[in-house]
């Protein structure tokens, strides 16, 4: 599905698919994180099985008021435990399929909200 937004002055996701995702048209095949401040990363994780703590904590750093999860093409809810230094420092989170969270995040990214988006994008067997 093609996506567009509203202001460019952001990272935008103009594209995804169930393993892959485009940001400003660069294809991207493994975990994601997407900030509105300008900066796009690769996430250290490729199963949801295998996320924990260490993975959302550096999350509560990177100056959002707002993180989106997008835990892959089914929607997967993240542990509590696992938000703690998020909800230490008030930081919004929303979880939801990957599709959802990048239809999400271009539309509160064009608003100009402090938001992130972290996608989870699972490899593929084989």
């Amino acid at each position: 599905m093609k996506l567009t937004a509203d202001r460019y002055d952001v990272p935008v996701i103009t594209a995804y698919g169930t393993d892959w995702v485009a940001v400003d048209g660069q294809r991207h095949s493994g975990s994601l994180i997407v900030n509105a401040t300008g900066t796009v990363q690769p996430w250290a994780c490729d199963r949801y099985d295998a996320l924990g703590a260490e993975h959302f904590a550096p999350l509560a750093d990177a100056g959002a008021e707002l993180v989106l999860f997008g835990s892959g093409a089914r929607l997967r809810f993240a542990r509590p435990q696992w938000l703690e230094a998020l909800y230490a420092r008030r930081i919004g989170v929303e979880t939801m399929d990957m599709a959802a969270a990048c239809r999400t995040y271009n539309i509160l990214a064009g608003e100009g909200r402090r938001v992130l988006v972290a996608l989870l994008i699972e490899a593929t067997p084989g």
